[in-house]
């Protein structure tokens, strides 16, 4: 038998340990762990009985990692050229209430010491949406009860949806994936990341500090939609809108058909009460100014017929004849000697020829 040499032992080992497993999942209780460098970290993980070294980058650590915590992770078996076992660790995650809070908390505050959460970094959604993505596990009943309310609500709004994993290791970087996709490749206004109901340990993908950081750099605004009313994710604080439920998310995105029908019919009520009241005052007014006018002509023309009654006194005063009947005459012309000239009484007319005119005293 031909014997190996230490690094053809350890390559052959590798590839057998490729072979039979690839990558494993392993669960287990943080210990000595430490970052070298700024750039690697190393921890053990154990049990009661046994440890095994574990190895990664620090850009792989996606959620704050402290001894006693319990986490899994996916990792290749490896031996390393000085002949030690090791797992290479490609992700890794809380499990188990402690940690997963543990690990919340550390990241909450850390995120919100940078300002990630920042109120006044939230963006208002469109008004009036026409195209929607959504990330989701198409397979899962909050994306099913999504799109039925959205369907019930509202007609008209262009969903494009990106399936994708929304619990378990990988979920994170799969919804990295589909953020990048929306905000690079489509023209959706909104982004709505949807999950229904679940354990702490179902929804800590969204715990994730790569998946929080990529919610707070989308250049398109996000809603999210995770677990129910009660759960809260860092992904929800990173959002600009938070739902409560993916249900509630359909509500806050679309109006509610019967709700817009209702408020129409009442537009259209007090529009026609309005223009009613408006007829009716405008008839009023129009029956005012014709009374005034009315009344005006009246005043007008009493005015015009005591002047002709005054008028026609002063005539019947001037009137010759009656002038005639008290006695006078009227002469009718040109006075001067030798003229003829026409006398006119009450009952007659005469004829004379001036013979005499003199100066009255």
């Amino acid at each position: 038998m031909n014997a190996f040499t230490p690094t053809t032992f350890i390559e052959v080992v590798n590839q057998t340990l490729d072979y039979a497993y690839g990558s494993v999942m392993v669960e287990g209780e943080v210990a000595s762990f430490k970052v070298n460098q700024g750039k690697w970290v190393f921890f053990d993980l154990k049990d009661e009985e046994s440890s095994v070294s574990c190895f990664m980058t620090l850009y792989q650590l996606r959620m704050p990692i402290e001894d006693g915590m319990k986490v899994v992770v996916r990792a290749t078996p490896k031996l390393t050229k000085w002949g030690k076992f090791s797992l290479t660790v490609q992700a890794i995650k809380p499990v188990g209430e402690g940690s997963l809070k543990k690990a919340f908390e550390l990241l909450k505050k850390k995120l919100t010491d940078e300002g990630l959460f920042d109120p006044t970094k939230k963006r208002e959604l469109p008004k009036d949406l026409a195209r929607l993505g959504v990330i989701s596990s198409t397979q899962a009943a909050g994306y099913a009860d999504f799109i039925k309310i959205m369907n019930a609500r509202w007609g008209g709004i262009r969903i494009e949806v990106a399936h994708t994993q929304v619990q378990g290791i990988d979920a994170p970087d799969q919804i990295i994936r589909a953020l990048k996709y929306f905000n690079e490749k489509s023209e959706v206004e909104t982004i709505a990341i949807i999950r229904g109901g679940g354990s702490a340990d179902d929804l800590s993908c969204f715990n994730d500090e790569a998946l929080v950081r990529a919610i707070a750099s989308s250049k398109i605004p996000v809603v999210t939609g995770i677990g129910h009313e009660v759960d809260e994710s860092l992904a929800d604080l990173a959002a600009d809108l938070c739902a409560s439920t993916p249900s509630n998310v359909a509500e806050i995105l679309t109006p509610d058909k019967k709700e817009a029908k209702r408020r129409v019919y009442e537009v259209v009520e007090r529009f026609g009460k309005t223009l009613v009241e408006r007829i009716e005052s405008e008839k009023n007014n129009v029956e005012d100014k014709i009374l005034r006018t009315k009344e005006s002509i009246l005043t007008k023309v009493d005015e015009y017929q005591r002047f002709l009654e005054s008028q026609m006194k002063i005539l019947i005063a001037h009137d010759p004849e009656k002038v005639l009947k008290q006695g006078y005459a009227i002469l009718d012309g040109k006075i001067s000697l030798g003229n003829v000239v026409k006398i006119t009484t009450f009952e007659k007319e005469i004829k004379a020829e001036i013979k005499e005119i003199y100066e009255r005293e």
